[in-house]
């Protein structure tokens, strides 16, 4: 084999072992790309649970029995958060899950934190130090594996009950 032949094979060689890294690196990210996927996907469909389990409740402490009432008559804004005696799964209204957090461990993905937040809000969700007629839930979920957390928000009025 003359020199030109070696250095032709050689070539050949670098390219390959350059295709074959590129390659492995985009499997890599492709592979990396869909678990972070996966983890994002199931971080959302824990906080929605937890809207969803929210929406169930009543407004407030004070409107469990439906009855016409004031702003001002209901729980106070620095009170928001269960009472004493209530503890989760047993929260009968809204307000309740305000300080609320606890821990999912799921298969293939461990260590997300569920926590929410309850403020009163105006009709266009700026929050107050006030009752009102609005209550913005927010709810974030943590995880080792979460580059960030993924929070959502939904905001309750009082209704009356059909």
């Amino acid at each position: 084999m003359s020199s030109g032949q070696s250095m032709l094979v050689l070539g050949a060689t670098i390219l390959f072992a350059l295709i074959s890294l590129r390659f492995n690196t985009a499997m890599l990210q492709n592979t990396t790309l869909e678990i972070q996927n996966k983890v994002n996907l199931t971080a959302f469909s824990l906080a929605d649970d937890l809207i969803e389990e929210i929406k169930e409740k009543a407004f407030d402490q004070k409107t469990i029995d439906f009855q016409a009432i004031a702003a001002n008559q209901l729980t106070s804004a620095y009170s928001l958060g269960p009472g004493w005696s209530e503890s989760w799964p047993n929260f009968n209204d809204i307000d309740d899950y305000n300080g609320y957090s606890k821990s999912v461990d799921l298969p293939h993905a461990e260590g997300y934190t569920v926590t929410s937040s309850v403020k009163y809000v105006d009709s266009d969700g700026s929050e107050l130090s006030t009752q009102s007629f609005y209550k913005k839930v927010t709810v974030t979920v943590a995880s080792q594996y979460l580059n960030n957390p993924v929070t959502i928000a939904f905001i309750f009025s009082l209704h009356s009950k059909n």
